[in-house]
């Protein structure tokens, strides 16, 4: 059995890091893949970064989809779900987001749970979510800590002490579990349930253990009605993966004066359209070819 792994962000880093939690609760028959887009959102943050997100989920699935060795599953690794819907209308195997699979398994492991996740502003997309897969009464708590996406690509004691602190406050708030809301937390998930005494559930986790469970069961995704095969083929806009040693892609600002990765620069100028900067702009897909290669 094959699952792979998307981890919607661009942070090659994140990538491994969550691979290394999905394989420590695979089966020896399992093999997991784990890939990231080449470009597109370095944090999924905003409704923005969302956009870009769904859309790097479509495309990375489409490509696998069509490859000589397609998944038997995909895990979409950000806590927002984003392209959960689009995705599973592109394939007939189970596709799963870890927040969809992270609510209902809490939902079995207690009567009760709190969600704990990142930053204020993405509280809104989590109430959401737990509004569409029924858990209105299921969830009693939702929490930021503050704490940036990528500050979990490694995280420390101190990141650790603000979720611990988190958890503990939804436990007595009457979480008999805790949602871990980013994927990025994954490694955190057992000494968490030590410290804080009730069962926490990573996304990840929760997730590939799910898609292996419906591949074994024979269970896909029904195509009949909305998640039919959409009427128009999707078009990949050229993203690619990154695997763990892939040079990352030279960063491309759209819009008026975007160039090409074999383009001459413009004549220098202070600002305006054509100005060229270090810092990564809206994400326009470079036309030069980018690696598949995953994280093995």
């Amino acid at each position: 059995m094959r699952i792979l792994l998307i981890n919607p962000n661009t942070s090659r880093a994140m990538t491994a890091k969550i691979a290394d939690a999905a394989r420590g609760v695979a089966g020896p028959d399992v093999m997991v893949d784990a890939v990231c887009p080449s470009v597109g959102a370095a944090a999924i943050e905003s409704h923005t970064d969302e956009i870009a997100a769904a859309a790097a989920v479509v495309e990375l699935i489409a490509a696998d989809r069509d490859g000589s060795d397609p998944a038997d599953a995909y895990v979409i690794a950000c806590f927002g779900d984003p392209g959960l819907d689009a995705a599973r209308e592109l394939v007939e195997v189970p596709v799963i987001g870890i927040a969809e699979a992270a609510m209902h398994l809490a939902a079995v492991s207690g009567r009760h749970f709190g969600v704990v996740t990142t930053l204020s502003r993405t509280l809104g997309r989590a109430r959401d979510l737990v509004s569409r897969y029924g858990m209105e009464r299921a969830c009693v708590s939702l929490a930021a800590t503050g704490i940036p996406v990528l500050d979990l690509e490694e995280t420390g004691s101190l990141a650790f002490e603000t979720i611990a602190a988190s958890s503990a406050d939804a436990a007595a708030s009457g979480a008999d579990v805790i949602v871990l809301g980013c994927a990025g937390m994954a490694d955190v998930c057992a000494e968490l349930t030590a410290r804080v005494g009730v069962p926490v559930v990573d996304g990840v986790a929760a997730a590939v253990g799910m898609a292996s469970g419906m591949v074994r069961m024979g269970l896909g995704t029904s195509k009949r009605d909305e998640y039919a095969r959409p009427p128009r083929a999707f078009v990949a806009g050229g993203r690619g993966a990154l695997g763990a040693h892939d040079a990352p892609p030279r960063a491309f600002a759209g819009g008026p004066g975007a160039r090409g990765e074999h383009d001459a620069p413009p004549h220098p100028t202070a600002g305006g359209p054509g100005a060229t900067s270090d810092a990564p702009g809206p994400s326009t897909p470079p036309h030069a070819a980018v690696s598949t290669k995953v994280f093995a």
